[in-house]
Protein backbone atom coordinates (compact mmCIF):
# COMPACT_ATOMS: atom_id res chain seq x y z
CA UNK A 1 0.00 0.00 0.00
CA UNK A 2 1.29 3.70 -1.00
CA UNK A 3 1.85 6.07 1.83
CA UNK A 4 -0.39 8.09 0.58
CA UNK A 5 -3.40 5.48 0.66
CA UNK A 6 -2.06 4.43 3.93
CA UNK A 7 -2.24 8.26 5.20
CA UNK A 8 -5.97 8.45 3.56
CA UNK A 9 -6.80 5.62 5.89
CA UNK A 10 -4.77 6.31 8.85
CA UNK A 11 -7.19 10.04 8.87
CA UNK A 12 -10.14 8.04 9.11
CA UNK A 13 -9.32 6.34 12.39
CA UNK A 14 -7.50 10.13 13.26
CA UNK A 15 -10.71 11.21 13.24
CA UNK A 16 -12.82 8.80 14.70
CA UNK A 17 -10.30 10.13 17.74
CA UNK A 18 -11.21 13.35 17.54
CA UNK A 19 -14.71 13.28 17.38
CA UNK A 20 -14.73 10.99 20.52
CA UNK A 21 -13.08 13.75 22.36
CA UNK A 22 -14.71 16.76 21.21
CA UNK A 23 -18.12 14.58 22.01
CA UNK A 24 -16.77 13.87 25.65
CA UNK A 25 -15.98 17.56 26.16
CA UNK A 26 -18.80 18.54 25.65
CA UNK A 27 -21.22 15.95 27.20
CA UNK A 28 -19.59 13.36 29.00
CA UNK A 29 -22.46 11.34 29.25
CA UNK A 30 -23.14 11.38 25.45
CA UNK A 31 -22.04 7.78 24.43
CA UNK A 32 -23.76 6.58 27.56
CA UNK A 33 -26.80 8.03 26.40
CA UNK A 34 -26.67 7.10 22.90
CA UNK A 35 -26.29 4.18 23.81
CA UNK A 36 -28.83 3.44 26.03
CA UNK A 37 -31.88 3.92 23.49
CA UNK A 38 -32.47 4.98 19.72
CA UNK A 39 -35.45 7.36 19.05
CA UNK A 40 -35.04 9.07 15.98
CA UNK A 41 -37.94 11.39 14.79
CA UNK A 42 -36.96 11.18 11.65
CA UNK A 43 -36.47 8.89 8.37
CA UNK A 44 -33.82 10.23 5.68
CA UNK A 45 -33.89 8.43 1.95
CA UNK A 46 -31.04 10.25 0.38
CA UNK A 47 -28.65 9.65 -2.53
CA UNK A 48 -25.43 7.55 -1.34
CA UNK A 49 -23.68 10.73 -2.67
CA UNK A 50 -20.40 11.50 -0.36
CA UNK A 51 -21.27 15.22 -0.33
CA UNK A 52 -24.83 14.60 1.08
CA UNK A 53 -24.67 13.55 4.96
CA UNK A 54 -28.01 13.82 6.54
CA UNK A 55 -26.69 14.99 9.82
CA UNK A 56 -24.04 17.03 9.04
CA UNK A 57 -26.45 19.10 6.58
CA UNK A 58 -29.57 19.24 9.05
CA UNK A 59 -26.78 20.06 12.02
CA UNK A 60 -28.30 17.20 14.26
CA UNK A 61 -26.64 15.14 16.15
CA UNK A 62 -26.22 10.94 16.20
CA UNK A 63 -29.14 9.19 16.67
CA UNK A 64 -31.00 11.94 15.21
CA UNK A 65 -31.91 10.69 11.90
CA UNK A 66 -32.27 6.84 11.07
CA UNK A 67 -30.82 6.59 7.04
CA UNK A 68 -31.02 5.12 4.04
CA UNK A 69 -29.08 6.08 0.95
CA UNK A 70 -28.93 4.76 -2.37
CA UNK A 71 -28.36 5.95 -6.35
CA UNK A 72 -30.27 9.10 -6.62
CA UNK A 73 -33.07 8.28 -3.66
CA UNK A 74 -34.74 5.94 -5.56
CA UNK A 75 -37.61 4.06 -3.94
CA UNK A 76 -38.80 0.84 -5.57
CA UNK A 77 -41.31 -1.52 -4.67
CA UNK A 78 -38.95 -4.79 -5.12
CA UNK A 79 -36.45 -3.23 -3.33
CA UNK A 80 -36.21 -5.19 0.12
CA UNK A 81 -33.48 -2.98 1.37
CA UNK A 82 -35.28 0.29 1.62
CA UNK A 83 -38.52 -1.67 2.38
CA UNK A 84 -37.16 -3.01 5.18
CA UNK A 85 -35.74 0.60 6.38
CA UNK A 86 -38.78 2.07 5.98
CA UNK A 87 -40.72 -0.76 8.09
CA UNK A 88 -38.12 -1.04 11.07
CA UNK A 89 -38.12 3.44 11.39
CA UNK A 90 -42.03 3.50 10.77
CA UNK A 91 -43.13 0.23 13.25
CA UNK A 92 -40.65 0.01 15.45
CA UNK A 93 -38.81 3.41 15.87
CA UNK A 94 -42.19 5.04 15.24
CA UNK A 95 -40.66 7.98 13.26
CA UNK A 96 -42.75 11.11 12.74
CA UNK A 97 -41.29 12.10 9.66
CA UNK A 98 -40.15 10.54 6.36
CA UNK A 99 -37.81 13.06 4.31
CA UNK A 100 -36.74 12.09 0.41
CA UNK A 101 -34.24 14.20 -0.30
CA UNK A 102 -32.37 14.43 -3.62
CA UNK A 103 -29.56 17.10 -4.65
CA UNK A 104 -28.69 19.04 -7.54
CA UNK A 105 -25.80 17.32 -9.88
CA UNK A 106 -26.78 14.10 -8.92
CA UNK A 107 -24.54 11.79 -11.34
CA UNK A 108 -27.80 9.36 -11.22
CA UNK A 109 -29.96 11.98 -12.93
CA UNK A 110 -27.18 12.83 -14.62
CA UNK A 111 -26.67 8.94 -16.07
CA UNK A 112 -29.83 8.58 -16.70
CA UNK A 113 -30.31 11.27 -18.48
CA UNK A 114 -27.47 10.92 -20.66
CA UNK A 115 -28.27 7.66 -22.60
CA UNK A 116 -24.87 6.01 -22.02
CA UNK A 117 -24.40 2.54 -21.10
CA UNK A 118 -22.68 1.71 -17.85
CA UNK A 119 -23.48 -1.50 -16.94
CA UNK A 120 -25.11 -2.78 -13.82
CA UNK A 121 -26.72 0.31 -12.60
CA UNK A 122 -28.24 0.79 -15.81
CA UNK A 123 -31.02 -0.97 -14.47
CA UNK A 124 -31.43 0.76 -11.50
CA UNK A 125 -31.21 4.02 -13.65
CA UNK A 126 -34.79 3.05 -15.62
CA UNK A 127 -36.61 3.92 -12.24
CA UNK A 128 -35.12 7.52 -13.10
CA UNK A 129 -35.89 7.35 -16.63
CA UNK A 130 -39.47 5.98 -16.30
CA UNK A 131 -39.52 9.19 -13.63
CA UNK A 132 -38.47 11.75 -16.96
CA UNK A 133 -41.19 9.72 -19.51
CA UNK A 134 -43.86 10.47 -17.44
CA UNK A 135 -42.84 14.07 -17.15
CA UNK A 136 -41.60 14.42 -20.79
CA UNK A 137 -43.59 17.11 -22.13
CA UNK A 138 -42.83 18.92 -19.16
CA UNK A 139 -39.28 18.42 -18.62
CA UNK A 140 -38.46 19.33 -22.97
CA UNK A 141 -39.72 22.70 -22.08
CA UNK A 142 -36.53 23.51 -20.89
CA UNK A 143 -33.97 24.27 -23.57
CA UNK A 144 -30.74 24.01 -21.32
CA UNK A 145 -29.67 20.85 -19.93
CA UNK A 146 -28.68 21.62 -16.37
CA UNK A 147 -32.14 23.19 -16.47
CA UNK A 148 -33.72 20.23 -17.23
CA UNK A 149 -31.56 18.18 -14.97
CA UNK A 150 -32.73 20.07 -12.04
CA UNK A 151 -36.33 19.86 -12.53
CA UNK A 152 -36.37 15.75 -12.89
CA UNK A 153 -34.44 15.73 -9.80
CA UNK A 154 -36.94 17.74 -8.52
CA UNK A 155 -39.58 15.60 -10.12
CA UNK A 156 -37.56 12.46 -9.00
CA UNK A 157 -37.91 13.82 -5.46
CA UNK A 158 -41.58 14.30 -5.91
CA UNK A 159 -42.30 10.68 -7.84
CA UNK A 160 -40.03 8.77 -4.64
CA UNK A 161 -42.16 10.73 -2.02
CA UNK A 162 -45.63 9.25 -3.24
CA UNK A 163 -43.75 5.65 -3.83
CA UNK A 164 -43.27 6.04 -0.35
CA UNK A 165 -46.73 6.69 0.27
CA UNK A 166 -47.96 4.18 -1.67
CA UNK A 167 -46.40 1.12 0.55
CA UNK A 168 -48.45 -0.52 2.91
CA UNK A 169 -46.28 0.27 5.56
CA UNK A 170 -46.79 4.23 5.35
CA UNK A 171 -50.65 3.39 5.31
CA UNK A 172 -51.04 0.94 8.20
CA UNK A 173 -49.32 3.69 10.08
CA UNK A 174 -51.54 6.27 9.25
CA UNK A 175 -54.33 4.10 10.63
CA UNK A 176 -52.79 3.10 13.41
CA UNK A 177 -51.14 6.61 14.51
CA UNK A 178 -51.62 9.13 12.01
CA UNK A 179 -47.94 9.30 11.15
CA UNK A 180 -45.60 10.06 9.74
CA UNK A 181 -45.32 12.95 7.53
CA UNK A 182 -43.44 12.19 4.31
CA UNK A 183 -41.50 15.23 2.94
CA UNK A 184 -39.74 15.95 -0.48
CA UNK A 185 -36.50 17.74 -0.19
CA UNK A 186 -33.46 18.87 -2.92
CA UNK A 187 -29.82 19.51 -1.48
CA UNK A 188 -27.93 22.13 -3.58
CA UNK A 189 -24.13 20.99 -3.02
CA UNK A 190 -23.34 24.54 -4.60
CA UNK A 191 -24.17 26.56 -1.86
CA UNK A 192 -25.34 23.91 0.89
CA UNK A 193 -28.81 24.91 0.98
CA UNK A 194 -31.88 22.89 1.21
CA UNK A 195 -34.47 23.39 -1.15
CA UNK A 196 -38.34 22.34 0.55
CA UNK A 197 -40.19 21.45 -2.65
CA UNK A 198 -43.38 22.01 -0.34
CA UNK A 199 -44.87 18.49 -1.06
CA UNK A 200 -45.78 16.81 1.77
CA UNK A 201 -48.03 13.95 2.26
CA UNK A 202 -50.02 12.62 5.90
CA UNK A 203 -52.82 10.80 4.60
CA UNK A 204 -54.07 8.79 1.41
CA UNK A 205 -56.17 11.46 0.33
CA UNK A 206 -53.69 12.55 -1.94
CA UNK A 207 -53.05 9.56 -3.31
CA UNK A 208 -55.16 8.44 -6.05
CA UNK A 209 -57.51 5.41 -5.28
CA UNK A 210 -56.11 2.68 -6.45
CA UNK A 211 -53.26 2.96 -3.98
CA UNK A 212 -55.90 2.86 -0.90
CA UNK A 213 -55.79 0.60 1.66
CA UNK A 214 -59.06 -0.53 2.35
CA UNK A 215 -59.44 -0.95 6.39
CA UNK A 216 -61.34 -3.80 7.00
CA UNK A 217 -59.57 -7.37 6.81
CA UNK A 218 -60.26 -9.36 3.67
CA UNK A 219 -60.84 -12.90 2.96
CA UNK A 220 -59.71 -12.74 -0.15
CA UNK A 221 -55.80 -12.83 -1.04
CA UNK A 222 -53.48 -11.94 -4.24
Amino acid sequence: MSKELDDSYQRLLDGNKLFVERQLASDPQFFEKLASTQAPQYLWIGCSDSRVPASQITNTQPGSVFVHRNIANVVVHTDMNVLSVLEYAVTVLKVQHVIVCGHYGCGGIKAAMSGHQYGVIDNWLCNIKDVYRMHEDALNVFRDPRVRERRLTELNVIEQVLNVCKTSTIQRAWQERDQPEVHGWVYDVSNGVINDLGVTVGDPSELDRIYHFSQEPHADRP
